[in-house]
Parts: C-alpha cells; sequence; structure tokens
C-alpha cells in the first residue's frame, strides 16, 4: 500500500517537528467597589492565585476548553470570553514550551457567581506576580479594555440601564485610570447615547437627565 501519511517538501511527516502545548487562559474582569477587578482562581496544587486556564484537551475546541477551565476552577458559567491574543513567548511558562492563547470576557459583578473556597475578584492592581505570565496577559487585556472605552460608552454593559452621565464618566474614571473631566466627556458621549424618560437625584439640586447606551 503506498504510504499517503502527509509529508512536506522535505519528506518531514507532522509528527516528525516538536509539538508545543496549548493552553487556554481567560481573563474575566467587572467592576467591583469602584475598582477594576480581574477574576482569580487558586491553584489547586501550588495554592497560588492566578487566571482561570487549562490545557486544550485533543479533539476540543478553544471555546469549548475556555467555558470548560472557568467551570472547573472557578464554578463560573454563562459566559461568552472573545479570543484576544496568542502569547507564544517559548521561555513564557516555566513547564515547558506552552502557547497561551488568551482570552477576554467584561461583564458586570452581578454576573459572576463564584465559588469563593476556590476563585476570587481581586483589583488588577493587585493581582500582579502571576506565574506561567499570567501578569502579561492581564496587561494585555486591561489594555484591550481600555482601548474599548476610550470613545464608546460603556461598550461592554457593566452599568445598569438607564444611567446618568455622572454614573457613566466615573464607570470611565474606573476603567481607564484616570480623572475626566465632566463637560469634555458627556460631549463626547452624549451623541452615541439614547436619551431615556425620567430623571434621578443624584444629589440636592436639579435631577440628572437618564441615558441608555445607543
Amino acid at each position: 500500500m503506498a504510504d499517503t501519511e502527509y509529508r512536506d517538501p522535505t519528506g518531514k511527516r507532522l509528527a516528525d517537528y516538536p509539538h508545543p502545548s496549548v493552553a487556554v487562559d481567560t481573563a474575566v474582569m467587572t467592576v467591583v467597589d469602584g475598582h477594576l477587578s480581574v477574576l482569580q482562581v487558586r491553584d489547586a496544587v501550588d495554592g497560588d492565585w492566578r487566571l482561570p486556564g487549562t490545557f486544550v484537551h485533543e479533539g476540543e475546541r478553544l471555546a469549548d476548553s475556555v467555558l470548560r477551565s472557568l467551570h472547573e476552577k472557578a464554578g463560573v458559567e454563562g459566559l461568552a470570553p472573545r479570543q484576544l491574543h496568542v502569547f507564544d513567548d517559548p521561555a513564557r511558562d516555566s513547564r515547558g514550551w506552552v502557547l497561551s492563547v488568551a482570552h477576554l470576557d467584561v461583564v458586570p459583578a452581578a454576573a459572576l457567581t463564584i465559588d469563593s473556597g476556590r476563585a476570587r475578584l481581586v483589583p488588577v492592581a493587585a493581582a500582579g506576580a502571576m506565574v506561567h505570565a499570567h501578569d502579561d496577559i492581564l496587561e494585555y487585556a486591561v489594555a484591550q479594555l481600555r482601548e474599548d472605552h476610550r470613545e464608546r460608552p460603556d461598550p461592554h454593559g457593566l452599568l445598569a440601564e438607564p444611567f446618568t452621565m455622572t454614573e457613566l464618566r466615573r464607570l470611565h474614571e474606573v476603567v481607564l485610570g484616570v480623572e475626566l473631566q465632566p463637560d469634555t466627556f458627556r460631549r463626547a458621549m452624549v451623541g452615541r447615547l439614547v436619551v431615556a424618560e425620567g430623571k434621578r437625584a443624584e444629589r440636592p439640586g436639579k435631577p440628572a437627565g437618564l441615558y441608555r447606551r445607543g
């Protein structure tokens, strides 16, 4: 019988090439008590805190691996992470040659029902010194999240609708990590919002108008 196994122009088979392990790691982010926060899980063996992740099983799709890791490691269901970036530095993981396909999801804190015995939400500023270059993944995720918020009002739906312009600005300040000028922010956002019925008293004085995402 003729050999029908694939060979490249040099005669090598796929099995002749070294194969890295493939992992998925996910930055699940939200805002808690005025802090941009990230979901961490405690490793069952080493006891340290890291991003939820897992190795991809044979025959498994990346998206299925992500959801499995969130369920098994953090007890989290119902998320829809999107693929963020591939971290491929051969020296990034002390366990060996591991490619990490990083994912990102941003959800309201109320949408996260986690197993507190093995998972926690921690401010991004306090989430450093993670293993397997998870700090790099988180840094990349934060940069993407901030880019999403620079010109779009609450693009991930962290605020319950309707909301005031002040509530929206304060959310963006938390995500971006900077103080924003109220008038400048209003001018940048108002055209991307839909005016909602009613008003809300934020402090003594004139009630504030309400908005929805456009």
